[in-house]
């Protein structure tokens, strides 16, 4: 067989079948993907922009509840992230982009805080329950 940087080509085949099969299982339960505010980014007020993808699982009626929380944990701000454009079908399981605009005065006793993406869960049940968590800095 032939050798390639020591490896044979079929173990070199037989580790990228794995290493993708891996991925894919880890991205197939990916439940949401922000892309705006990236964790430990800087937030400027008065107002800033939350943009991402969820499944359609995190929406009710198009929407979901936002808040940004100071480094104690006490609310800052809160808002609704909707589906964008608006009139996208939100009920799939597939990736359905979202936007949110949060008004933020600027003023926080600590440097940092969190913002989190709930989501919706009109049925109450504590399974159905999921949120995100990204870190970020005041500016």
């Amino acid at each position: 067989m032939k050798r390639i940087l020591g490896f044979t080509i079929p173990f070199l085949i037989v580790g990228a079948v794995a290493f993708f099969a891996v991925q894919w299982f880890l991205l197939r339960n990916v439940q949401i993907q922000v892309y705006i505010p990236k964790p430990s980014s800087f937030i400027t007020s008065p107002l800033f922009v939350i943009e991402g993808r969820a499944r359609g699982n995190w929406f009710f009626e198009a929407s979901f509840p936002v808040k940004l929380l100071d480094g104690n944990g006490k609310l800052i701000s809160s808002g609704i992230a909707q589906v964008d454009p608006p009139g996208e079908n939100w009920m799939t399981n597939n990736f359905v982009p979202f936007h949110a605009t949060l008004l933020y005065n600027g003023f926080s006793n600590t440097e940092s805080g969190t913002l989190v993406l709930k989501r919706d869960n009109p049925s109450g049940l504590p399974q159905n329950d999921d949120e995100i968590r990204i870190p970020v800095f005041f500016r």
